[in-house]
C-alpha cells in the first residue's frame, strides 16, 4: 500500500509540474489528461509487446490502492468538507432553495432519465441490462464532480451568488446520488442487502441515510466549532478539524447515515462559526491547511482516475454504446438542470445562462468511477463500468478544456442583467 502510495505521489507530482510548466490548462483537468496520455502509451507499448510488463505494474499499483476505499472512505470525507468550509455558509442558506432543489430533485430526475435512456441504448446495441441496473448506473452518474468546478470557477470572476449556487448543488447532489446508489443497491442486491425491498423500506433507508447525514454532519460541526472556540491554538484547531472529519466519517458510516452529507453540513456549520472559532492569525493558517490539503487530495485523485480511466476492456459494441450513453448522460443533466431552475427561476431571478452553465460545467468524477468499480462481479458490470469510464473521460477531457468560456459568457450576462461581482445582500 506504501509504495503504490508512493509511487502514485512521485507520478502526480511530475504531471502536476508537467502541466503547470508546460500546458498551463486547469490542474485537475491537466493532471487527468496527461495521466491517461501516459496510461494510453502504457496500453500501446504493451500491446506492441515493447511495454516490459509495466502496463501489469500499474494496474497492480491501481488495484492496490483500491480506487473504491480510497476515495469514498478516505479523500472524500476530506474534500466535501474542505469545498463546503471554503464557502460562505450565509450565502448557500440564503439560497437553500434553488441549491436544495437542484440537488434533490435535479438528481432523482437525472438518475430517472439516464436509468431508461442507457437501457434503450445499452440494449440497441446488444449489451443490454435490467432496468434496475441502469437506474443504479444512472445514480452513481449523476452527482457531479465539486473538486473540479470549484478548480474551474476559482479561475473565472464569477459573482459570488453564481459560484455559491455551483458549489452548493455539486456538493449536495455528491451526497444525494450516493444515498440514491444506496438505496438502488439495496433492491438489486448490492453491497450484501437483500433485494426486492418495499417502498416503506427504501423511504426508510433514504430518510436514515439523507437526513441523518445531515443531522449527524452539524453535530459533529458544532462540537468541532465549540472545541476550536474554546483555545487558541493553530495546530490544536487543525488536529481537531482533521479529526472532526476523518472520525465523523467513519462514525456516520458505521451507525447508517450518509457520510457525504455529513461532511458537507459539518463542513457548513464550521464556515458558518469560523469568525467566532479562528481568532486573528489561527482562522489563515486554519484555513490555509484545509485548502493545501483540498488542492493535493484533487491532484492526486485526478491523476488517479487518469491512470486508471484507460485499462478499462471492453467489445466494440460495447465501447459504442458507450460513446452513446455519454450523450444520454449530457441531456439528462440538461433536464435534471432546466426542470428545478423552472421551479426557482421567478423567484431567485437566474437568467437562462445559469441552465447552459450548470449543464456543460457538471463535470463527473472521482465519485462515479469509485461507486462503478465498488460494483460486484456480476455479468451487468462490465457495461456500467465501461460506460462510466467513457462519460467521466469525456467530461474531464472535452468539457473540462471547453467550460471556461462558458463560465466567462455567464458571468459577462451577469454583468450585462445588473448583478455586481458581488450582490447584496438583498438580492441574495
Amino acid at each position: 500500500m506504501l509504495e503504490a502510495f508512493a509511487v502514485l505521489l512521485c507520478s502526480t507530482a511530475l504531471l502536476a509540474w508537467f502541466n503547470e510548466r508546460f500546458l498551463r490548462i486547469p490542474t485537475t483537468v491537466g493532471v487527468t489528461l496527461a495521466a491517461a496520455l501516459a496510461s494510453g502509451t502504457l496500453v500501446l507499448l504493451d500491446t506492441l509487446g515493447v511495454g516490459v510488463g509495466l502496463r501489469d505494474q500499474v494496474e497492480h499499483l491501481l488495484a492496490t490502492l483500491d480506487l473504491t476505499d480510497v476515495v469514498l472512505n478516505g479523500m472524500l470525507s476530506v474534500l466535501l468538507f474542505a469545498g463546503a468550509l471554503g464557502l460562505d455558509a450565509r450565502r448557500i442558506l440564503r439560497q437553500r432553495v434553488p441549491i436544495l432543489t437542484l440537488a434533490v430533485v435535479g438528481t432523482v430526475l437525472s438518475t430517472a432519465v439516464v436509468g431508461v435512456g442507457a437501457w434503450a441504448v445499452l440494449g440497441a446495441f446488444g449489451v443490454g441490462v435490467p432496468l434496475l441496473w441502469a437506474f443504479l448506473f444512472g445514480s452513481l452518474i449523476s452527482p457531479t464532480d465539486p473538486v473540479a468546478i470549484l478548480d474551474l470557477l476559482q479561475r473565472a470572476r464569477v459573482p459570488e451568488r453564481l459560484r455559491h449556487l455551483i458549489a452548493g448543488e455539486s456538493l449536495f447532489n455528491d451526497g444525494i446520488g450516493v444515498v440514491l446508489f444506496v438505496v438502488l443497491g439495496a433492491t438489486v442486491g448490492v453491497g450484501g442487502a437483500e433485494g426486492e425491498l418495499t417502498v416503506t423500506g427504501v423511504a426508510t433507508i433514504f430518510l436514515r441515510e439523507a437526513v441523518g447525514g445531515i443531522l449527524f454532519g452539524l453535530l459533529i460541526g458544532w462540537v468541532g466549532y465549540t472545541l476550536c472556540r474554546t483555545i487558541e491554538g493553530h495546530v490544536v484547531e487543525i488536529m481537531v478539524t482533521l479529526a472532526m472529519v476523518v472520525g465523523g466519517y467513519t462514525a456516520a458510516v458505521a451507525i447508517g447515515v450518509s457520510g457525504p452529507l455529513a461532511m458537507v453540513a459539518a463542513g457548513l456549520m464550521m464556515s458558518a462559526g469560523k469568525e467566532r472559532a479562528y481568532h486573528g492569525e489561527t482562522r489563515h493558517r486554519v484555513e490555509g491547511f484545509w485548502e493545501v490539503l483540498d488542492q493535493l487530495l484533487n491532484i492526486l485523485l485526478f491523476a488517479f482516475i487518469g491512470f486508471d480511466v484507460l485499462f478499462a476492456g471492453g467489445g466494440v459494441a460495447l465501447l459504442l454504446a458507450s460513446l452513446a450513453v455519454v450523450a444520454v448522460t449530457l441531456v439528462a443533466r440538461f433536464v435534471s438542470v432546466a426542470v428545478p431552475m423552472l421551479l426557482v427561476r421567478s423567484r431567485a431571478r437566474y437568467g437562462p445562462w445559469t441552465v447552459r452553465l450548470l449543464t456543460w460545467g457538471g463535470l463527473r468524477g472521482g465519485i462515479a468511477i469509485s461507486l462503478a468499480l465498488g460494483l460486484p462481479d456480476v455479468p451487468e458490470r462490465p457495461a456500467l463500468v465501461t460506460a462510466t469510464y467513457a462519460v467521466v473521460l469525456f467530461s474531464i477531457a472535452v468539457q473540462g478544456l471547453t467550460v471556461m468560456p462558458v463560465i466567462r459568457r455567464a458571468a459577462d450576462a451577469m454583468v450585462e442583467d445588473g448583478w455586481s461581482p458581488e450582490p447584496s445582500d438583498a438580492h441574495d
